[in-house]
This record gives C-alpha cells, structure tokens and sequence, in this order.
C-alpha cells in the first residue's frame, strides 16, 4: 500500500457548513478527528456528554469551550485540553476558520 502524504491544515473546498469533522486514524483504543469550524456553537441548551476521554488542541483559529458548572475556557492556536469522560460541555463559539485535533481516548 503506498503511503500518502496529506496535510491536516488544508480544508477541504467541500466543507462550507458550520462544522466539518473528518476521522484520520480509528482503532478500537483511540480515534482522532480533525474539526473544521466556521463561526459554529452549539445549539442552545446542547451539552456534549462523552463515554470517553477527549484530548483536544487548537491548531488554526481560534474558540471558546463552555462547560455545564459554569466556566468558559478561550483558546488560541496551540491551546489544548483535556476533557475528563462525563464531563458536560458545548462550543460556546470558534473563529471563521479553526481547525481542531480531537483524540478520544475510551
């Protein structure tokens, strides 16, 4: 199988919605997505409520976590987080254009 060289800071044309996830790697002890944001939040009263770890960083743009006790977190480029598994959380909103790594870890 021949190796393919991409690269994670390119959006693809394609993706004009509000958010546009995209799995890069899956096996049954982890899976990382690569988010593109544009100008997103989640919908009022939605809360992300996971099963597994989220580990998650900031690599274009920027955004604003909101979790469910109250605390809003910003981030810029670089930022990371961890997100403990059952941890109630939203995107309260991102810049025009940010791309996030996501991995999960269950």
């Amino acid at each position: 199988m021949p190796v393919k060289v991409r690269n994670i800071l390119t959006a693809p044309d394609s993706a004009r919605d509000a958010e546009h996830f995209l799995t890069l790697f899956e096996n049954t002890s982890t899976k990382i997505e690569r988010i593109v944001s544009r100008l997103h939040s989640s919908p009022t009263g939605f809360w992300y409520d996971q099963a597994e770890d989220e580990w998650v960083i900031v690599l274009r743009g920027s955004a604003a976590l909101e979790f469910q006790a109250g605390e809003i977190i910003e981030m810029n480029e670089g930022d990371y987080v961890l997100i403990p598994r059952g941890v109630r959380h939203r995107v309260a909103r991102t810049g025009e254009k940010t791309i996030w790594l996501a991995v999960h870890i269950p």
